[in-house]
């Protein structure tokens, strides 16, 4: 069984205590996580204030370079890396699972690399000229959940070493395995101090929200753990970055094809086995077709296998923790024991964390399955007849992290779109993110941005300077 470390200033630093990692697909032993101590904390955050003091200061196409350098470390190391992921996630290694989100992080990391922050001028006059720079913050601390292990690692790590910044991160006990390898592996490419890793319990967390040598914290994860966060980092006044739960509704319109959004409607709910920030969690369908549109998804949800992440045909893998799950189920029997109908229910292995891709109708707004974020593989489908009411269902919770509008009017689309009261709206699909659109939530669902420049901005302060 393989034992990982914590990593800092440029070295292992392994744990008196380690815990098992399980496997969410049969409760096997993936690997064991050190207990990283409030010792080691305090060490990985003062090696990173050591190495921001170099770091902050080093030219502009090094730290680029360090970037695409780390692009090329999670290229080389992709396969290694998806296989831990699988085994701890619990996602499947092909279509949308752990090879995908390899690529799509080594891809983050090449396109953060070439951002640019050049100096603005505001003024250059006979009067004088005043010059905006955007410089390093200091140590950002990260923490990191379990959905997308690798991937929101990089979206927090590569922004603030392209900036200048040094950091520290620390990934959720249920996935850590991944991450610990992968900052191990980075570390061969940056200066020792600049990434540094410490995997754990909670508590650590808190500790870093709190710590006075953080200047900034990162985290995505839920609405409830962001608001402790931004209270322990009131404290000292840190800058935050917080991308936090939504509950995504997707409002479908009369004019639309059943058979042709069927399968795009499947993905905006399912993708990740649900266990996405920014997935469709509420469907809003019209009633002229809401009896077709129900039953073109399920005939998309017969054709996915559920099943262990490391089995070739597999499509869905299990739910990743036992909490979860029972969150997941739970949600479903309040929703049917105040009327809501299984319309359909796919088949599942026995053993693991596995929960049946199941999709719900004859449910209103005010059911838990609807208000609350259920955050697996159960997709309700709402009946309505009027849009300004779907509308307003749609914004009626203190969620805002994405929305979606189906039509083939794409001009009535984006005018509804811009009604959404959510960061980011689709049309006609439901969840695609990239690297250069700025992404961030409203409401309860976060503070901050990220992605592209002004992604990037976020990780630094700015000084004028006047001439």
């Amino acid at each position: 069984m393989t034992r990982y470390h914590n990593f800092i200033d440029g070295a292992a630093s392994p744990a008196d205590t380690y815990f098992d990692v399980i496997n969410p697909a049969d409760s096997s032993v993936v690997g064991q996580c050190p207990c990283g101590t409030t010792n080691q904390m305090d060490d990985a955050i003062a090696a990173a204030g050591r190495a921001f003091r170099i770091w902050s200061i080093t030219d502009d196409a090094t730290r680029k370079a360090a970037c695409i350098a780390v692009a090329e470390v999670l290229e080389e190391n992709a396969e290694e890396l998806a296989q831990i992921l699988t085994a701890e996630q619990g996602k499947p290694l092909g279509g949308l699972g752990s090879r995908f989100e390899l690529g799509g992080a080594a891809v983050w990391a090449r396109t953060t690399g070439a951002l640019e922050l050049p100096v603005k001028i505001i003024q250059d006059n006979n009067e004088g000229r005043i010059e905006l720079h955007r410089k390093p913050i200091g140590v950002v601390g990260s923490i990191t959940p379990w959905n997308f292990p690798i991937t929101i690692a990089i979206w927090h790590i590569m922004p603030a070493i392209r900036a200048g910044n040094t950091v520290v991160i620390k990934p959720s006990p249920y996935t850590p395995l991944t991450t610990l390898r992968m900052v191990e592996l980075a570390n061969g490419v940056l200066p020792k101090g600049v990434l540094n890793v410490v995997a754990g319990e909670d508590h650590l967390g808190a500790q870093m929200s709190a710590h006075p040598g953080i200047r900034k914290m990162v985290f995505t994860g839920s609405t409830e753990t962001g608001k402790k966060v931004m209270g322990s980092a009131a404290s000292n006044l840190k800058k935050l970055t917080l991308e936090l739960g939504g509950n995504d509704a997707g409002i479908v319109l009369p004019d639309c094809d059943p058979g042709e959004i069927a399968e795009g409607l499947f993905w905006g709910a399912f993708v990740n086995n649900g266990q996405t920030c920014a997935a469709m969690k509420r469907t809003y369908v019209h009633e002229d077709i809401y009896e077709e549109v129900c039953a073109a998804v399920i005939a998309v949800a017969k054709g996915i296998k559920v099943g262990p992440g490391n089995e070739p045909d597999t499509i869905l893998g299990p739910v990743q923790n036992k909490m979860q799950l029972e969150k997941v189920r739970s949600l479903l029997a309040a929703a049917v024991e105040q009327g809501a109908e299984i319309l359909y229910q796919g088949e599942v292995p026995e053993g693991g964390n596995f929960h049946p891709v199941t999709i719900v109708g004859n449910i209103n707004d005010g059911n838990p399955l609807v208000d609350q974020e259920q955050f697996g593989p159960i997709m309700p489908i709402i009946r309505y007849s009027d849009v300004d009411e779907a509308i307003a269902n749609a914004n009626r919770l203190e969620v805002g992290l994405g929305g979606s509008i189906w039509s083939k009017d794409l001009d009535r689309a984006k005018t509804l779109a811009l009604r959404l009261e959510s960061g980011t709206a689709w049309i006609n699909r439901h969840g695609p993110l990239n690297p250069m659109a700025p992404f961030a939530g409203v409401k309860q669902s976060g503070i901050g941005v990220e992605f592209g420049e002004e992604g990037l901005a976020e990780n630094t302060d700015i000084q004028v300077v006047h001439l």
